[in-house]
């Protein structure tokens, strides 16, 4: 077992250097398997010699960095990691969309295993809350699927459940009301496809936004379907959505159970297929946590504070 300490001249940048609940040394910790400890302003590194070193050329780079900008991404933590270690990273998987302004890629190590599934796997199940880019990557890798030929269709799906609205009494006809539901795939679609380009595609139907309930009957081949917003399908309609596959189709189901809007008595078509499906091969499952979240700083810290509050009797009535 070997030992290498880091000293820190600047303690009131350790919370900079160790990123979010610690999520920098993790990363480092996980890559290489070692142990990382901190006592007293210094960094106690423990592995094997290769490891150790590599570790602590990622810390000094990483200290490098804290001291020049004050700041640490956590893109830049993993290309330090990537380049210390000569291993393949995630930030590297740039997807190929038509608006060539738009740089898409994994920003974290779990949208990165996300994005992998999507490409290994025919159907793909992403768990996880909101900010983690459920929806806008895998809009992301249907639009490259489209660019490059390997589909013929994107349709994008939505379960227009109501939140505490209702429909009814909501402006407009039909498809007035419903357009608020699948504006949130719209606008991952309009970042990554000139608006134009976008109208030609949904005239053609070679792009479709649609609600889950215009799905039945249909069977979808040579197309790349996403359903956003899982949690708010009853288990019949995700049996329904599942069964659309054609030849040559991939799925992607995603959703956040802790945001369920079925009544009371209805149980989530998505948390029930990620149980029930779990052993079929050919089918991937990915949880996407706090650490995935890219939003505004405060969006990770309001999800961990729900995360962690005790439940009060009023909210412990409906079990989401």
């Amino acid at each position: 077992m070997f030992e290498a300490t880091l000293s820190l001249s600047q303690p009131k940048q350790l919370l900079t250097l160790f990123g979010a609940r610690d999520q920098n040394l993790r990363l480092i910790r996980d890559a290489l398997g070692v142990s990382i400890t901190h006592r007293n302003g210094q960094l106690h590194v423990f592995g094997d010699e290769k490891t150790v070193a590599q570790a602590t050329h990622v810390l000094e780079q990483m200290r490098g960095l804290v001291e020049r900008q004050e700041t640490l991404s956590l893109e830049e933590v993993e290309e330090v990691l990537s380049r210390a270690t000569g291993t393949w990273s995630h930030t590297e998987m740039l997807v190929d969309v038509f608006e060539p302004t738009q740089q898409v890629r994994p920003r974290t190590p779990g949208q990165g295993r996300y994005m992998q599934a999507i490409r290994d796997h025919e159907l793909v199940f992403a768990v996880g809350p909101a900010g983690t880019g459920k929806t806008y990557l895998a809009v992301a890798m249907a639009v490259e699927a489209l660019k490059q030929q390997q589909i013929k269709k994107i349709v994008l799906v939505r379960p227009a459940v109501e939140a505490g609205e209702s429909l009814g009494f909501l402006p407009g006809d039909f498809q007035a009301k419903i357009n608020p539901y699948l504006r949130p795939l719209l606008d991952s679609l309009h970042a990554m496809i000139d608006h134009e380009q976008i109208r030609q595609f949904m005239e053609q139907e070679v792009i479709e936004v649609i609600p889950l309930a215009y799905m039945r009957g249909r069977t979808l081949n040579d197309a790349f379907i996403i359903l956003d917003e899982a949690q708010n399908a009853t288990v019949a309609q995700m049996k329904m959505f599942l069964t659309r596959m054609g030849e040559g189709s991939k799925i992607v189901a995603s959703g956040d159970v802790t945001q369920m809007d079925l009544p009371h008595t209805s149980r989530s078509g998505l948390t029930d297929a990620v149980v029930r499906l779990k052993d079929i091969e050919g089918i991937a499952q990915v949880t996407l946590t706090g650490n995935d979240i890219v939003r505004h700083r405060l969006v990770q810290e309001i999800v961990e504070a729900y995360e962690t509050a005790s439940v009060s009797p009023r909210s412990s009535s409906r079990r989401k």
